[in-house]
Formats: C-alpha cells, structure tokens, sequence
C-alpha cells in the first residue's frame, strides 16, 4: 500500500495539483488584499465613511458594538452583511480569472489542433525508388 501511494504522490497530475493549489492559495491572498484594501475602501467612503467590512447587525446580545469582533467577544450573534458581501466580489474576482484562464487554455488547444502537423521529409531512398518505379511505368506504356 505504501508503495502504490508513492506512486500516486509521484504521478505528475498529482504534482501538477499541488502546485495549482499553490498557486490557487497565493492567488486568494491577493484578491483579499484586493478586495479588502483596494475595492472596498472607495465604497465604504461612498456610503459615508463607513469600513464595510464591519456593516453588521447584532441579532442577538446586550449592548452596542463598533466592530464584529467586539461583538463576539461579547458572545453576540450577528449578521455580517459586509463580510458576506467581501466574499461575493472576491468569488466573482476569482471566478472572473479562473474563467479567463480556461479560455486562454481553450483557445490555445484549440490552436494546436487546428495546426496539422507539417508532412514527414521523404527520405532520399524513397524518392529514388519513386523516380525508378515512374521510369519504368513509362517505358512499359511506351513498349506497349
């Protein structure tokens, strides 16, 4: 069983995944850094200054809160509308770059199949016995 699974980890499909998980990790550290520190600063300040990430409503608890955190520390049930809605854009950001991604590699398949590839050189011997077999085709429809 050891030995199987030596040869799974090994496979280049199963390196290929771990490196596209990698990759797929540092990918989630920049559009939450995106999201989180680009995106969302400009539309807290359209809706009025407000740090979106902490739009909540406590549904649940004593006393008022100015941030989530302090509000479950406190042990208080709330509804994270603005982290829910950090979620969505950066779902969509990576789904926008996974689709873009796919279609890239689609077209790029596309393209190598599209490309025949170019006929093999006709070794010089082959072209010799060619230029014989005519030679004699043409004297057996002269003689004949």
């Amino acid at each position: 069983m050891l030995k199987e699974f030596k040869e799974f980890t090994l496979k280049g499909n199963v390196v290929d995944m771990a490196v596209g998980i990698i990759i797929g990790v540092a990918f989630g550290a920049i559009v939450s850094s995106l999201v989180d520190d680009i995106i969302m600063p400009p539309v807290g300040l359209l809706l009025g200054g407000a740090d979106f990430s902490q739009l909540f409503f406590v549904l649940s608890g004593e006393g008022a809160y100015n941030t989530v955190e302090q509000a479950k520390e406190a042990g208080a049930v709330t509804w994270n509308i603005g982290l829910f809605v950090n979620a969505l854009i950066k779902f969509f950001i990576v789904a926008l770059a996974v689709f873009l991604l796919v279609k890239a590699v689609n077209r790029l398949m596309r393209q190598r199949e599209e490309k025949p590839a170019p006929a093999p050189e006709v070794p010089e011997d082959v072209k010799l016995l060619r230029e014989i077999r005519d030679l004699l085709s043409e004297r057996r429809d002269a003689a004949g």
